[in-house]
């Protein structure tokens, strides 16, 4: 055999000696890969341990945000319930103040009238102390959110002006609790249309 041939020969016994090589690596990693890899049925093992563990996480996050809701609801609720207890406080002083007063037969109308002024300073001291503000509106131009018109009068005044008021109004804070009474001056007519 010539030289050629022999290395045409050698060619194929290579490639045949280099893919055998090549097969048992393969080989080997797969069985290596089975060896690492688990099973199918230890894959879904493990992924069901992992969903119980989360759903176990969900119905504890859940839990707690219904307490949570829950709580908040009931501090609410105590906060409604029990909102005036300073105010109702501060007015126990001038319900004995009051009583006191009545209490005494043998009062004269000047004690008596003392007494009342005190019980009214008190509970002016109550209402400032509580953000409770008087509306007086004499002698102001009228407004419809702080007043109530009850009539429309001829007066010297500007018109639209408060000329009396019947009854004071009360605001807390921003919040209007009840609206002044009053009557309001009214543009005067001409004496050529009378």
């Amino acid at each position: 055999m010539s030289e050629r041939e022999d290395t045409v020969q050698s060619l194929p016994e290579a490639e045949a000696t280099s893919s055998t090589a090549e097969t048992a690596s393969n080989a080997g990693e797969a069985a290596s890969d089975k060896e690492t890899l688990p099973s199918l049925e230890e894959q879904l093992r493990i992924a069901e341990l992992k969903a119980a563990e989360h759903y176990d996480a969900w119905l504890r996050a859940k839990a707690e945000t219904e307490n949570v809701r829950r709580r908040a609801q009931e501090d609410l609720a105590k906060a409604a319930k029990f909102a005036i207890e300073r105010f109702a406080a501060e007015l126990l002083a001038v319900k004995d103040s009051l009583e006191a007063a009545l209490a005494d037969q043998n009062q004269s109308p000047e004690a008596l009238r003392a007494g009342v002024e005190l019980t009214l300073k008190q509970l002016v001291a109550a209402f400032e102390k509580h953000a409770v503000a008087e509306i007086n509106p004499l002698g102001k131009k009228f407004d419809p959110h702080l007043h109530q018109a009850i009539a429309l009068v001829e007066s010297e005044a500007a018109p639209n002006t408060v000329v009396s008021v019947l009854q004071k109004g009360y605001r807390l804070h921003e919040r209007i609790l009840r609206p002044a009474l009053v009557t309001v001056a009214k543009a005067k007519e001409n004496a050529e249309n009378a």
